[in-house]
């Protein structure tokens, strides 16, 4: 029997295939980071739209619908009431809690009260070690030099407002019109891959539908317990403002490691709260930290384990990789698509490379 005759993986087809998928890659790149301005409103739209698809689905159940317009318009007014309550029932206590807040500054600022000592001395510290003079002469002409350069006017600056918001406006518009056209625009997409490597690019693209819908699904619990305890714990020891902190950690939650960052504005609450005299700065800040530690150490060994199991496709570390090269690379689009675009990349790693391959071979010749 004649000897199999090797054939290469890697030839020079396959090379220049590769050579050119990673050039329309990057030039795929920079168009985008070029059009972000642009193309911001319909990827956020995108976004809010793929989060709405079980609600348009649950709707469209319920009143037995055979299309998506009134699913689709009833899921963004059940959003938009959902939103409307939280803030009426919360919003009035926010504002009485901001003008206590503002009233402790009025106060220090008018001489009504004097500052803590602690405060006395970081102040002291601060005119010894910097001269405020020249400070405020470094940001006055850094100021003035930044409007002469970019020769910005008050017109100017409003149009580019207004500008804004209309098209902020219009991914509210964005997001009805993807809901409604929501099948069709997933056909779509598998319509621009050739016919030839269809059946395999859909194989990738299950595989990281799946893993985002695992991910998003057991993610949004965690980051609803954790809105919960964040909530109860920064009331328990009375932050201001312990409401909307909880929600906002919440939120970050969804983001791994994200929530830290809110640990700038609870200093800076409990800054502000201190200096009334009622308690001291390092007391209700050290009493913050310990919610956070309490509270992450439930949501990470407890909840996550339990709630998301081995459904996850990405590890937090590379999900947090993921977002950074992206958000660097693209911005805020870079941010809303870095999971899903890490996750078709490592599911077309395991799916092409790294699985074994059966090396193709010559059947030899009947004689």
């Amino acid at each position: 029997m004649p000897t199999p005759e090797y054939i290469p993986y890697w030839n020079t087809d396959r090379i220049m295939k590769l050579i050119i998928g990673l050039v329309l890659t990057v030039s795929l790149v920079m168009l985008i980071g070029y059009l972000s301005h642009v193309l911001l409103p319909f990827f956020v739209a995108c976004f809010i739209a793929y989060l709405l698809q079980p609600l348009v689905g649950l709707n469209r159940r319920m009143i037995h619908e055979k299309g998506r317009v009134i699913s689709s318009i009833l899921a963004l007014l059940e959003v938009a009431i959902v939103l409307t309550g939280i803030v009426y029932f919360f919003l009035p206590h926010v504002v009485n809690e901001l003008d206590t807040l503002n009233a402790i500054i009025h106060n220090v600022s008018s001489g009504k009260r004097s500052l803590p000592k602690e405060y006395v001395n970081v102040i002291n510290w601060v005119e010894h070690h910097i001269n405020p003079n020249e400070l405020k002469a470094q940001l006055s002409e850094l100021h003035i030099g930044t409007l002469i350069s970019k020769g910005t006017s008050l017109l100017n600056e409003s149009l580019s407002v207004i500008m804004e918001v209309l098209e902020w406006a219009l991914t509210l518009v964005y997001v009805l019109f993807i809901l409604i056209d929501y099948p069709q625009i997933v056909r779509g997409f598998k319509l621009i891959v050739p016919h030839k490597y269809r059946d395999s690019a859909m194989v990738v693209v299950r595989n990281v539908q799946t893993n985002m819908d695992h991910y998003f699904r057991g993610q949004g619990y965690v980051a609803i317990c954790a809105a919960i305890f964040y909530c109860i714990g920064f009331s328990i020891i009375g932050l201001p403002l312990a409401i909307p902190m909880g929600l906002i950690v919440g939120i970050l939650y969804m983001i791994p490691y994200f929530q830290y960052v809110t640990l700038i504005p609870v200093a800076l609450i409990c800054g502000i709260y201190s200096l009334d005299g009622g308690t001291t700065f390092m007391g209700l800040f050290g009493k913050s930290l310990l919610v956070y530690v309490i509270s992450q150490s439930i949501c990470d060994y407890i909840l996550t384990p339990h709630i998301m199991g081995k459904e996850m496709g990405l590890n937090p570390a590379v999900i947090l990789l993921s977002l950074s090269v992206w958000g660097s690379l693209l911005g805020i689009i870079g941010m809303i698509i870095a999971l899903p675009v890490t996750s078709l990349i490592m599911s077309y790693y395991e799916q092409y490379i790294s699985s074994p391959r059966v090396k193709p071979t010559r059947t030899p010749d009947k004689n």
